[in-house]
């Protein structure tokens, strides 16, 4: 379709909820299309052509009825929406073959059915739309050109367009008058996302920027890019947000190419992303260079390469080389230069942080590696999802910009991950109950490693705390153990350090959305169990360090994984 064509398809549709300036804007479908040729060349108008869709919800609202004329009964009779848009393409076609033409460019009187409504909707569909809706002009800002004291072009409707020109009667009239113009304003539809780098002195406006909400964890960049199918989000324009352990929060920042696009972006608040209803507000400049901005040469030599599908690896042992990389995604799944298409992420003193990016050529490449998802790598399963290069950004800055030790907790222990946290247990269950459910992996709990808590009355509060051998046991207890039933209760297996267990029994709280300190003041009757808790910590920590009798906090009951050996009594505080 070419832009300076002389033969115009002039388009319009209506959908089964809102219209006019909100079209698109409650998620409804397309009910209407209306289609007519303009021969510019003969000054001919051609016939008019008006379909009716069937859309999977047959349900109109009064506002539809009121302004399109239609009933529910002519809507159950029609086609759907691909049968219609094949109709238009032969029809159109047709007619411009009789005029002897090669090419048409396609009219609106504005973009929102193009943008907001065909898109979006043959994107969910699956539909593959005809190239003439990638590329088409607004009369609105034609009319602005040659009328600019009409108001601004996004405000112009028909009515106020023709009452401009002096013409109340017809849409025919209205095109005549335009027939003499020279369409200039082409405005096009990205047929798909471009990922790349955003460099931290890069100016991005403000206006050309939202925050989406409620995302599911899973989705890539593509996919955000297929909610807002119809707008054009600028290169590299993705950018997944990540909570504080580096994993995905449901949230991303988007900037588009700019303040128009962004503004219909907005109209697209709470509309669905499969089941899920998507939040969109507004968002900064800022915002967006802090979670995609970067200035590492390394990022940007390893994004160099066009057209790659990221991967990214989570999980993986710090020992991994890049040939043991290669060999478990295999030759199915041939990594881009071999070694060259790996990026190991790193702390700043250089010691491995378990993630790392990698690149394919290919999505079928892309695909293969995808199916390793959670298969083991020495004694770690190793997770792989879809990533962006807004991500591999992040992932950088996070761990190159601060040390490990901020982000935890202050603690005078140092602690490794060489616990598990048992959650949900039946309030009956004794060590006995625990020991069969470890099954295979007692041999694996250090001595006096087994402690019950209790709460505030001195009851099973159905957690329990145990000490493994290694943190590479314990990972391999809450990977193998976790939800797993005990007396037709499922339980939850967690990995976890001696210092968060300790934070836990003096009153603070360890949840998947992460660590929460005990109260900065303690009431004073607490003060001696806290003192005799910090010392079975460090006992904990370390058995050697000091006698076997020390005696535990009532919030506390040790036992030994030794089913032979009877727990004692503990001493109430």
């Amino acid at each position: 379709m070419a832009s300076h064509s002389d033969t115009l398809v002039v388009f319009f549709g209506a959908t089964a909820g809102a219209n006019g300036g909100k079209l698109g804007s409650d998620e409804r479908e397309i009910i209407l299309l209306v289609w007519q040729i303009v021969d510019l060349h003969e000054k001919k108008v051609g016939k008019l052509h008006k379909c009716h869709v069937k859309p999977d919800s047959l349900e109109l609202t009064d506002q539809c009825k009121e302004e399109t004329g239609l009933t529910l009964d002519e809507i159950i009779k029609a086609e759907p929406l691909d049968k219609v848009l094949q109709q238009f393409q032969q029809s159109v076609s047709s007619e411009v073959k009789c005029l002897d033409r090669n090419s048409y460019t396609l009219c609106v009187n504005s973009p929102l059915i193009i943008r907001q409504a065909l898109h979006p909707e043959a994107s969910k569909k699956n539909l593959v739309l005809p190239e003439c809706f990638f590329s088409f002009v607004d009369v609105r800002k034609e009319f602005h050109k040659c009328c600019p004291n009409a108001g601004p072009a996004q405000k112009l409707t028909l009515t106020s367009m023709m009452e401009c020109i002096r013409c109340q009667t017809k849409i025919r009239s209205f095109l005549i008058v335009l027939i003499n113009h020279k369409f200039s304003c082409v405005e096009t539809v990205k047929y798909k996302f471009d990922s790349g780098t955003c460099s931290k002195t890069e100016p991005v406006d403000s206006e050309t920027v939202i925050r989406a909400r409620g995302l599911p964890w899973q989705s890539s960049d593509q996919d955000i890019a297929r909610f807002f199918k119809g707008l054009n989000i600028a290169k590299g324009g993705v950018a997944l947000c990540l909570n504080a352990q580096g994993r995905r929060n449901g949230e991303a920042l988007v900037r588009f190419i700019n303040s128009e696009h962004r503004d219909l972006a907005l109209e697209r608040h709470k509309h669905h992303m499969g089941s899920r209803y998507i939040e969109v507000y507004k968002a900064t400049g800022e915002e967006f260079l802090k979670i995609a901005g970067g200035t590492s040469n390394e990022v940007a030599q390893f994004l160099s390469k066009e057209n790659q599908v990221i991967i990214r690896m989570r999980g993986l042992p710090f020992t991994a080389t890049p040939q043991e990389v290669l060999s478990f995604l295999g030759p199915e799944s041939p990594v881009t230069d071999g070694g060259e298409g790996l990026l190991f992420v790193k702390y700043p003193d250089g010691r491995p942080t378990g993630d790392a990016f990698v690149l394919f050529s290919c999505e079928e490449y892309a695909q293969n590696a995808l199916k390793k998802h959670k298969q083991i790598l020495g004694k770690r399963y190793i997770e792989l999802f879809r990533s962006t290069a807004a991500e591999v950004q992040q992932v950088l800055n996070r761990y190159m910009s601060t040390p490990l030790i901020a982000t935890l907790p202050p603690s005078p222990i140092v602690s490794t991950r060489d616990c598990i946290r048992l959650r949900g247990l039946p309030y009956t269950a004794g060590i006995e109950d625990i020991l069969e459910f470890m099954g295979e992996h007692t041999v694996d709990i250090k001595p006096h490693g087994v402690h019950m808590v209790l709460n505030q009355q001195g009851r099973p509060s159905g957690d329990a705390f145990i000490q493994m051998k290694s943190s590479d046991k314990a990972f391999m207890v809450a990977q193998k153990c976790h939800k797993k039933t005990m007396k037709d209760r499922y339980v939850e297996v967690f990995q976890c350090s001696t210092e968060e267990m300790s934070i836990v029994l003096m009153g603070g709280t360890l949840n998947r959305s992460g660590l929460s300190p005990p109260p900065c003041k303690l009431p004073c009757k607490l003060t001696h169990q806290v003192t005799i808790l910090k010392a079975a910590i460090r006992l904990i920590s370390d058995p050697m360090r000091g006698p076997a009798d020390h005696a535990a906090p009532t919030c506390l009951k040790m036992f030994t994984p030794k089913t032979s050996q009877r727990p004692q009594k503990q001493k109430r505080l």
